[in-house]
């Protein structure tokens, strides 16, 4: 195996990869990344067994086809520590993969390819085409509210739901849910959906998080979802178990309506917020006739208000929530103002973008 490449056409998919790869390995080839060498086309894979990247380049010559899997993070180090305009010469030989470049060498530790695991394929039983704007808009609108961690292992993950009309993604802790419905007509025949888990939901954020435009293929299998653009393909397992009903968390009949500026209720919260309870943050939110009081107090006995103007005509009502739960919402919504509905102190609330109702969130109010 042998080949030379360029450090800029190398390190954006050597970068995506080694993402993939977990620092501590049980196994040593997982620390390592696969390189493929098939003519002019070098493949690049990372897995850590629950999640999988291949990303494709293509060298600048090549004289000899091969596989070898090397340490990840020291290839990665290499390329980055070599000046922007640098050319790489790879050869394979016997055990060892021996880099070049200018008048800096390389020698590395191999592993055989034949002992990289793949993830394991399954026949795809679904498929459909998405923009890779959509995705990425979708799952920056919903992951933050995924669970990290918790004994409800369905819950550290996403749900994803195709139907023949929408695409829909929800995440939920338990305490708060998002929610993102795109209306699309999918090509499916039937409703399905499946639970990605947290980490692959975060590597496949990242992924899509730069290049150009492009759509981007999703294939469902019965124990992975595979994504395919033009130089990556992105594969991970499912999670196995049943998501919890979404439509039964979502508050019904809620009569106040309160309408207030995104970014002006955002700041009062994040300034009340500092003086709440480090453990809790517990914050009341006191509704009254075009005004929102919020309130925040600690054990040490201090205490912060601020006063927002809001549209809002009725009764008067006190709610606590966890003002970290509402802030992280207002982060995500891009709207001038926020849409709010609460019932009384015991109801979830359900916001909204004021512009478009797509994307739905509910926050679990707190006792205080």
């Amino acid at each position: 195996m042998q080949f030379e490449i360029a450090r800029e056409a190398l390190i954006k998919p050597l970068q995506l990869v080694t993402g993939v790869v977990e620092r501590r390995q049980t196994l040593p080839v997982l620390s390592n990344v696969l390189l493929s060498l098939d003519k002019k086309q070098l493949s690049l894979t990372g897995t850590d067994l629950e999640v999988e990247l291949t990303g494709g380049v293509e060298v600048d010559s090549s004289s000899s086809d091969g596989e070898i899997t090397v340490p990840a993070r020291k290839l990665m180090d290499i390329c980055k520590s070599l000046p922007d305009s640098a050319s790489l010469k790879f050869e394979l030989d016997d055990d060892k993969l021996k880099i070049q470049s200018g008048r800096s060498r390389f020698s590395l530790s191999t592993l055989p390819a034949t002992d990289f695991p793949g993830v394991e394929e399954s026949t795809g039983t679904l498929e459909f085409t998405a923009s890779k704007t959509l995705l990425k808009t979708m799952l920056h609108n919903t992951n933050f509210a995924m669970a990290q961690q918790d004994v409800r292992y369905y819950l550290n993950g996403m749900l994803i739901e195709v139907s023949p009309d929408y695409l829909r993604l929800v995440a939920t802790d338990g305490h708060r849910l998002a929610m993102q419905t795109e209306d699309m007509k999918t090509g499916v025949s039937e409703t399905e959906g499946v639970i990605i888990p947290r980490k692959g939901i975060l590597e496949l954020s990242r992924l899509l998080s730069d290049g150009e435009e492009e759509d981007i293929k999703v294939v469902i299998g019965s124990n992975h979802v595979r994504t395919t653009m033009a130089n990556f393909t992105f594969t991970s397992k499912l999670v196995d178990g049943k998501f919890p009903d979404y439509n039964r968390v979502l508050p019904k009949g809620g009569d106040k309506n309160v309408i207030a500026g995104r970014e002006q209720l955002r700041d009062s919260l994040n300034r009340t917020a500092i003086l709440s309870n480090e453990k809790f943050r517990g914050i009341r939110l006191i509704l009254s006739d075009d005004e929102l009081k919020i309130v925040a107090n600690n054990p040490e006995q201090e205490e912060a208000e601020e006063t927002v103007p809001v549209e809002y005509k009725g009764d008067s009502v006190e709610i606590g929530f966890n003002v970290v739960y509402l802030v992280d919402v207002l982060n995500v919504l891009e709207s001038d103002n926020v849409h709010i509905i609460v019932s009384d102190p015991n109801s979830s609330a359900l916001l909204q973008s004021s512009e478009n109702s797509n994307a739905t969130y509910v926050v679990m109010p707190m006792r205080l």
